[in-house]
């Protein structure tokens, strides 16, 4: 892809992805499922999942799977609310830039 994706761009991705989940998903399946909208390497998506935690959008938990315990990350009230926001957003957005691109005029 030739556009760059900012951080609050793949926040709402993640979020996003998570929500899907009413009872969370792991680290390589959100990889996965954010790869079908953009190119990102696990090594991006982590940093994204621990800030998100901290910033109390996800909730993390480990669940045994195969004889290992692999970690699960959950969309809070919270990262619900933001992921509202996010929306909101980026529907006005979008729609300036495909105005744009389709010659309309913007305001």
């Amino acid at each position: 892809m030739v556009f760059n994706t900012g951080a609050a761009l793949l926040d709402a991705i993640v979020l996003a992805v998570v929500s899907m989940d009413k009872d969370g998903t792991y680290g390589y399946k959100i990889t996965q499922d954010v790869r079908r909208a953009i190119e990102i390497s696990e090594s991006t998506l982590y940093p994204v999942l621990r800030r998100l935690q901290r910033d109390g959008c996800l909730e993390v938990y480990d669940r045994e799977f195969g004889g290992r315990n692999r970690r699960y990350y959950k969309i809070t009230d919270a990262g619900l609310a933001q992921l509202s926001l996010y929306k909101t957003e980026w529907e006005r957005y979008s729609m300036r830039i495909t105005n744009i691109f389709m010659g309309r005029h913007v305001e």
